[in-house]
């Protein structure tokens, strides 16, 4: 029997800017329904939500927290997301495990870049969509300038559900738009007539029986008309709108109210998936087969691994065993738990519509679909903006040695905007977030929770050393010192190899005469070939002479880059009888290399990247001149809505390292940027002449 009758279960999502009041939304709820003793505000450290010692800090939420009441008789779910732009992939795995969002915005500070962003997310995903526009009572509110935006950039859909009795100090109640009464209050900021209007227009559009109906002039009964608006909300017809001041517990039981009344249940938005490769719709039926999905992952140091997830279909029980389709490996749900905030107690079984949190499932990622019954089935991946900030991180001392690798890859299974890699070739360790500020939090609680303290710099731009043209020479390693000496002599051709060839055809053509083999090195574009005739240089000696190249093509000659693009022909040698051994045609090997690499009319070359710099149209000369600035080409744009542009650029990695900050202070915080590598090109001569001197500044510092 499970515990909550699907049709209700109300599950949503508080999504929009940071500083906008959604926790303190959240925490009145939750003290309005009897859940605290008292109504948690995140300003003085009393939030049911805010509980990790870093929110506590910055009184703003940095990751999302679930939380549930009851009202009316229905169960409501709740996922408080972070509003700032640093922590957007919690909002958008929020929004795969609810039906509803909550846009929530500030009547002060209008609409701000993650409120759009939010709402887009949103309509994107196909989720039900309210806006809250809090803090009515604060100061120089201009109310019709911001319903104007409101509809303007999220569309006619948007409609009032009540409207406020006034503004800043005047504002004390909110009166309802759906059943205005029939003597409005004077002076109110809004036309109610109008707006009630608008909000039944909205209602009855999307069902066509009951426009009609309304059209032929018929009175609506409200129980029809309140069945039409939770059709309209759940279909994206209607975006109700509603006022309030949270902290004064203004409008909030009305907002509850509505909530259960029209928000949609999971009955009327079920998961669509593909079974096979065939469409299929996963109804929310409690005895259907299991399918539930990880939307969050905390590796808590109490609990150990919490695996948060959404319940679509049949019912969980515990110690029940489910297949990750990830992995196709079979697991138990030994232990589940009904979360409330920092607060959780046991379950013995949950049902479609419910989110709970499964412990110690070590195999679980989010995003991870677990399945009971059914197989095959597969899902709309997340997707989350790849992290365009990176530090190159190390140990701050010896102890922390051991502990680093694991306590960052702990953070990346929590965060699915942080990553962490080796570079291959810098060999450096490089972890990347949205923010300064995101990878800021990421050190703190590295050093909170896992006791590593770390040092971090700029990581080192993976430059490449080619050449331009072809030389030859030759280098004679000769070493006595008593008893056995080291005797080699090598002749070497190095040429610039073209991108894309195709080895066996290019390097058997008729430029590459008298060729016995070759070793092509399709990840560095780099081939050695063996030409010796004769017998000048035995075959004995032959791959060390190989080995010797390679090393110095790790090392690079003129910045000490990784080599690309070349290829090193050995033509000629000699050996002596004795005194030639591998050490000694290895050491020649990379001599000769380094001697005639210097003739080849060096280069290095640096990676270009690809931008989408997504930025309000006002910026777009800022925006340009700064490209210029840094040695960008803009390849194009593209209108996005909500007034804004997409830029399309490439420019050298070596100019964008600090590039977010930059956007950030030219767009007033509502640009933002996307990057990947597109290719390598030659760096110009006065930049190359900077990179080799501070590398060998820092050579000889070493």
């Amino acid at each position: 029997m499970v515990r909550y009758a699907v049709d209700c279960i109300r599950n949503i999502v508080f999504a929009g800017h940071g500083a906008v009041g959604k926790t303190t939304l959240a925490d009145r709820m939750l003290y309005k329904a009897g859940k605290n003793t008292r109504p948690g505000c995140p300003d003085d450290g009393t939030s049911l939500l805010d509980t990790d010692d870093d929110e506590k800090e910055r009184k703003h939420s940095v990751t999302s927290h679930l939380a549930h009441f009851d009202h009316n008789g229905c169960r409501v779910n709740l996922i408080d997301s972070p509003g700032y732009p640093d922590f957007i992939g919690h909002t958008i795995s929020g929004l795969d495990a609810v039906e509803t969002a909550v846009i929530v915005i500030s009547a002060t500070s209008g609409i701000e870049a993650n409120t759009r962003r939010a709402f887009q997310l949103a309509e994107e995903a196909s989720k039900a969509r309210m806006v809250v526009i809090n803090k009515c009572d604060g100061e120089n509110i201009d109310l019709p300038a911001l319903l104007g935006n409101l509809h303007e950039l999220f569309g006619t859909h948007c409609a009032l559900m009540n409207a406020p009795n006034g503004t800043g100090n005047r504002f004390t109640a909110v009166i309802s738009a759906l059943d205005p009464p029939a003597n409005a209050p004077a002076g109110l900021p809004v036309d109610l007539a109008h707006a009630h209007q608008e909000l039944i227009d909205a209602a009855v559009e999307a069902d066509e029986a009951l426009m009609e109906k309304y059209l032929s002039g018929v009175s609506l009964e409200s129980e029809e008309l309140s069945r039409a608006m939770v059709h309209a909300i759940a279909d994206g017809a209607l975006i109700p709108i509603f006022f309030m001041a949270a902290k004064k517990d203004i409008g909030v039981a009305e907002f509850m109210d509505a909530l259960v009344a029209y928000a949609p249940s999971p009955i009327p938005l079920p998961l669509k998936a593909k079974q096979n490769g065939q469409d299929l719709v996963i109804e929310p039926l409690p005895d259907g087969p299991v399918v539930a999905r990880v939307f969050k992952t905390r590796i808590d140091p109490f609990v150990s691994r919490m695996s948060f997830a959404r319940l679509y279909s049949g019912t969980l029980k515990k110690d029940a065993s489910l297949k990750n389709e990830r992995s196709g490996k079979m697991l138990k749900a030994h232990q589940m738990l009904d979360v409330q905030g920092a607060q959780h107690e046991a379950l013995s079984e949950a049902g479609p519509g419910e989110l709970v949190v499964l412990v110690k499932a070590d195999d679980l990622r989010t995003g991870d679909l677990l399945t009971s019954g059914i197989d095959g089935l597969a899902t709309r991946p997340f997707t989350f903006p790849i992290p365009m900030i990176a530090l190159a991180v190390e140990p701050k001392s010896q102890a922390d040695q051991q502990k680093i690798s694991g306590a960052l890859h702990k953070i990346e299974d929590e965060d699915p905007t942080f990553t962490v890699s080796r570079e291959e070739q810098t060999h450096e360790m490089v972890m990347h977030g949205m923010s300064e500020l995101h990878l800021q939090l990421v050190r703190n609680r590295l050093h909170n929770r896992e006791k590593v303290d770390v040092i971090v710099h700029t990581p080192r731009v993976p430059y490449h050393e080619t050449v331009t043209t072809s030389a030859e020479g030759s280098y004679r390693h000769k070493k006595q010192s008593g008893g056995a000496g080291q005797f080699a002599e090598v002749h070497l051709r190095i040429s610039p190899c073209p991108q894309g060839v195709n080895p066996e055809e290019y390097f058997t053509s008729e430029r590459f005469t008298s060729l016995r083999h070759y070793h092509y090195d399709p990840a560095h574009n780099f081939c050695f070939i063996d030409r010796v005739t004769g017998g000048s240089v035995p075959n004995q000696f032959i791959p060390a002479v190989e080995k010797g190249v390679r090393e110095r093509l790790e090392k690079g000659v003129l910045a000490g880059c990784q080599v690309q693009d070349v290829v090193v022909e050995l033509f000629f040698g000699k050996d002596h009888p004795v005194d030639s051994n591998e050490n000694a045609f290895k050491t020649a090997a990379r001599m000769c290399f380094k001697e005639v690499f210097l003739k080849a009319r060096p280069a290095l070359l640096e990676p270009i990247v690809h931008l989408d710099i997504t930025i309000p149209q006002a910026k777009l000369g800022d925006i340009t001149s700064d490209l210029n600035s840094r040695r960008g080409r803009m390849e194009g744009m593209d209108n996005a809505p909500g007034g804004m542009t997409v830029v399309k650029a490439h420019a050298p990695l070596s100019e964008v390292t600090t590039y977010a900050r930059s956007l950030s202070s030219m767009t007033g915080g509502q640009g933002s940027f996307t990057m990947e590598f597109s290719h390598y090109e030659t760096v110009p001569p006065q930049e190359q002449q900077k990179i080799i001197a501070a590398a060998k500044v820092a050579e000889d510092e070493v």
